[in-house]
């Protein structure tokens, strides 16, 4: 399926640091709780992530990331996932986030 230009550009495609972490046990598959602070307009964010092969909470704090903005929010248990923190699969299909390179701005938008 090909796309145009105007249907990701729909896509919000933001970055923001990771201001606080926890486990979440209550969730059905392992996961963490995650604060990503987007600055500006858009705020502070929750997300909930199954990253628990390659992250524990107390390292993730400080970590700039890339998260989906513009998606409706989604009761995950007990939590309100507010945006969609991305990653890629590993060579055994666990997640690797996703971030900048080097420290950029919060809240920029990815393009």
């Amino acid at each position: 399926m090909t796309i145009t230009y105007d249907d990701f550009q729909k896509v919000d495609i933001r970055v923001g640091v990771i201001t606080r972490a926890e486990p979440f046990p209550e969730a059905r598959k392992p996961a963490i709780k995650l604060w990503v602070d987007f600055g500006g307009e858009i705020g502070v964010k929750r997300s909930s992530a199954q990253i628990t092969k390659h992250y524990a909470p107390e390292g993730l704090v400080g970590r700039q990331v890339l998260a989906v903005v513009n998606f409706p929010p989604r009761q995950i248990g007990p939590v309100m996932s507010e945006v969609l923190v991305l990653g890629v699969p590993d060579a055994a299909g666990e997640v690797v986030l996703i971030g900048p390179g080097h420290d950029v701005p919060l809240g920029g938008r990815m393009f």
